[in-house]
């Protein structure tokens, strides 16, 4: 009976733990970014994500280091994931990677994934 939701669901081609690129809007005004994201959440409507930049974001709590050359080869640095609330957003574009198994569990307990 609940097969066709199933369907939905399943067949979206990003799986929470798996790093994105998106076109992801901006929270304080008009636009986007295409930017790597983190998928933590596979909706009817679309997808929850974590946005991930490049930016030293060292001194804030609310994000944390991740390694970045495990999905992005010509990386120089590490990048930082925002674990503040998840975005929801329709699409996304070229999968980059995943996300390492201890920061991904970390993740999951943070946002009840």
């Amino acid at each position: 009976m609940l097969s066709w939701l199933w369907r939905i669901l399943f067949n979206r081609k990003a799986r929470p733990g798996e790093i994105w690129w998106a076109d992801v809007p901006f929270e304080d005004g008009p636009g986007s970014k295409v930017r790597p994201c983190l998928i933590v959440r596979v909706t009817f409507t679309g997808y929850d994500v974590l946005k991930i930049t490049s930016q030293d974001q060292s001194r804030r709590r609310d994000h944390i280091q991740i390694e970045t050359r495990a999905w992005d080869r010509n990386a120089d640095k590490n990048s930082y994931l925002d674990l503040t609330d998840p975005i929801r957003i329709r699409t996304v574009d070229n999968k980059a990677g995943a996300l390492d198994r201890p920061t991904w569990t970390k993740v999951r307990k943070l946002h009840s994934v």
